[in-house]
């Protein structure tokens, strides 16, 4: 669903480019902006002409150069233009954000999950996105949530909710009244960190991330990888340890048997004897206890591991590392990198790694950036 009263709508492919470009790298002076999209100066005079009258762009002034000559009036988006909702759904919460155009976070709110029925869930997402409206009403609405979706509207699959083939978009959509993306958790915080965020600078990044399973997503020529197995947690199959324990599936020394959240203080807990959270396993590794430390040693140095495969695989410029469980990554840095060294070649560049700390309001704003895009986007053809 699209918004028809959305400034985007009536825009020609050309100028919803010109457009993109000032929104996601502006501001730009006319002369950077007809370079970077190759354009002559009359016809991107043209094309803006459009824009600054329908108030999508606006000319910024700046201050005359020290040699009195004439200001510059680079071109940029109003990031006030448009609100969007973005809503992360676990099993357990809904955490909601209100952003503008630009995916800045202006307002959170949260809701309780008690009921795993669509109509129940709905429900409370429908809370969500009418709190976050108080005061503005959102163009679109993201939803992120771990599990297999198809053309942004359809829950193929997600286990923490014991879905499969939920047309999530559909039902909200009716609800809110507004349009709705249906998004992968993981491919929507890959999005929002390549629009605005940490990958925003590079043309190719990959993403990590550990917590309750273990999850990837990767950027190539600027364009996310996708394909009909996304969303059902394959990287958290690849094997790193063949003597390491096994996952739930059977598969020996893979990466959930080795780093995810709850194979950690499972594994804890029957060496120290007692039950154990991830955290109090950390505090007890970074306190110096000999078995908890031998425990995240060991995981951290096979999530450096599954870091180097990824890099040598991939060969991303960058690699974002995330999730609940990314505190492994702060406690045992040295043995992550210890891990990364041993698969890496010496003469291998050294690797740009960037570690987001996770909090539930960057889940929900990859979400809030899905909906931006899919809004900008919509009348752009898809190569």
């Amino acid at each position: 669903m699209l918004d028809t009263a959305s400034p985007w709508t009536p825009l020609s492919a050309t100028s919803r480019r010109v457009a993109l470009e000032v929104l996601l790298h502006g501001p730009l002076a006319r002369t950077e902006l007809a370079r970077r999209l190759d354009l002559s100066t009359p016809s991107l005079t043209r094309i803006t002409k459009p824009l600054l009258d329908a108030g999508v762009l606006h000319e910024v002034r700046e201050p005359a150069t020290s040699g009195g000559g004439r200001p510059l009036q680079p071109l940029d988006v109003d990031p006030g233009l448009q609100q969007f909702a973005g809503i992360k759904l676990t099993g357990f919460r809904a955490y909601g954000v209100l952003t503008n155009l630009r995916a800045d976070i202006l307002a959170t709110c949260s809701h309780e999950i008690t009921a795993l029925d669509p109509g129940s869930v709905v429900d409370v997402l429908a809370q969500v996105v009418a709190e976050l409206s108080a005061e503005h009403t959102p163009a679109a609405v993201g939803v992120g949530l771990g599990g297999a979706i198809r053309d942004f509207t359809l829950v193929r699959r997600a286990p923490f909710l014991h879905w499969h083939d939920v047309d999530l978009g559909l039902l909200l959509a009716e609800r809110t009244g507004r349009p709705v993306a249906v998004a992968n958790d993981l491919d929507a915080l890959m999005e929002a960190e390549h629009w605005f965020g940490d990958g925003r600078d590079v043309h190719s990044f990959a993403a990590l991330t550990i917590g309750a399973g273990v999850g990837g997503g990767l950027v190539i020529h600027d364009r996310l990888v996708t394909g009909p197995d996304s969303g059902i947690g394959l990287l958290g199959h690849f094997p790193i340890d063949p003597l390491g324990p096994s996952c739930p599936e059977g598969h020996r020394g893979c990466a959930d048997a080795l780093l995810s959240t709850k194979a950690i203080h499972t594994q804890a807990a029957m060496v120290l004897g007692r039950a154990v959270t991830y955290d109090e396993v950390l505090d007890l590794a970074a306190g110096g206890d000999p078995l908890a430390d031998q425990i995240v040693a060991r995981s951290a140095y096979a999530f450096g591991t599954l870091i180097a495969a990824v890099a040598n695989i991939a060969q991303p410029e960058r690699i974002l590392l995330t999730g609940e469980g990314i505190r492994l990554a702060h406690v045992a840095r040295k043995r992550l990198q210890a891990g990364i060294d041993q698969a890496r070649q010496p003469e291998a560049s050294p690797l740009d790694l960037r570690i987001l700390d996770d909090d539930p309001t960057l889940w929900a704003r990859g979400a809030a950036a899905v909906a931006i895009q899919r809004t900008v986007l919509a009348s752009l053809p898809r190569h």
